[in-house]
């Protein structure tokens, strides 16, 4: 039995979009890490504990919904639980600022970094799976589980270590495929288990598999094949969020299997991103995280997602992951220009 009340439509609209269906309105969500210190305080749970504790993990995800509006439940609030299973130390972080890995644990060693067999029995992982059975028992069938994780990029970048993932991949090319095979498995096992447990979507976060990072021929021959392993393993929607201007990428992401791409405003024709990725992939996004939704007033918030949704977006949502101190008011001043943008 669900604890609250939700809009009964909240779902299907969501899996609607996303299966390329025609909605009532555009679904108005996070797919990127919602936790803010004002949400920490009417939920009563805060980092650093709602990042290890399973309760308080499901109440502060809990609340960007029902305090924000938010039309789906997104969790965790950070991007180290793969990281750790696999053998990273994690720095706790602070209320305001989220867990991030402190070793390297194969920088010296690529050659011998392994998938686990047991790898979903590591770490947070069981704890993230009992997170999932206990956000749908409280939700009920109605609001969509979103639940994000690290990219084959980006856990292979924490475990190698970022420069040498960056300098590997050109010069170490084979090295590189091999330890992304391993990652991109790591991400489809992780990624199965939390789709059994009830989450309705999975989104992987690869900031560093963009091209503000990396030449797009290496996506194409070294990690574009993980992205198309994982849309084809387990059940739900598979979504991927990268970051910075994606523009010249979004064509090669959309022939993964991906039923989303979330964008930063970083790409701003909105029109020519939507004819890039084609009638089958959602565009979810834009609204900049560091900018209007954490400096700007609730109508500069209001006229800018109104600006999203003229360009053709198809999950209105924040373009990265939500600054912590991000007032409550602007995420509901995002679900009201949704709102007011279909009842003009």
């Amino acid at each position: 039995m669900a604890d609250f009340m939700a809009d009964p439509d909240l779902k299907d609209r969501f899996l609607n979009v996303l299966k390329g269906k025609a909605v009532d309105k555009v679904p108005a969500l996070s797919v990127t890490q919602t936790g803010t210190l004002e949400l920490m305080e009417k939920s009563g749970a805060a980092w650093p504990e709602a990042n290890f504790n399973a309760d308080k993990m499901a109440d502060l995800a809990l609340a960007a919904h029902k305090f924000a509006g938010l039309e789906a439940v997104r969790y965790p609030f950070c991007l180290t639980v793969l990281s750790e299973a696999m053998g990273c130390s994690i720095n706790q972080g602070r209320r305001d600022v989220q867990p991030f890995p402190r070793t390297r644990p194969f920088a010296e060693d690529a050659e011998n970094l392994e998938l686990p067999s047991d790898l979903t029995d590591r770490g947070r992982i069981p704890l993230l799976v009992d997170v999932t059975s206990t956000l749908r028992k409280r939700v009920g069938e109605e609001v969509p589980l979103i639940a994000g994780i690290e990219g084959p990029a980006s856990l292979a970048s924490r475990l190698l270590g970022t420069y040498n993932f960056l300098t590997w991949v050109m010069k170490k090319p084979e090295l590189i495929r091999r330890c992304l095979e391993v990652t991109g498995t790591a991400c489809s096992e992780y990624s199965a288990v939390l789709s059994e447990a009830g989450a309705d979507a999975v989104c992987i976060v690869d900031g560093i598999a963009g091209p503000d990072m990396l030449d797009p021929k290496h996506l194409a021959s070294l990690i574009k094949p993980e992205y198309e392993h994982f849309y084809r393993v387990g059940k739900g929607m598979k979504l991927i969020h990268i970051c910075g201007n994606s523009t010249s990428i979004l064509k090669m992401l959309s022939e993964c299997g991906f039923n989303g791409i979330s964008i930063e405003e970083k790409v701003t024709d909105l029109p020519a991103a939507k004819k890039l990725i084609g009638k089958k992939v959602s565009l979810i996004g834009n609204l900049s995280s560091s900018g209007v939704l954490l400096t700007g007033t609730c109508e500069e918030v209001k006229n800018e997602a109104k600006k999203c949704l003229e360009g053709g977006i198809d999950i209105l949502a924040p373009g990265c992951g939500i600054a912590p101190r991000t007032p409550l008011a602007n995420l509901r001043a995002l679900v009201d220009a949704r709102d007011e943008f279909y009842n003009k």
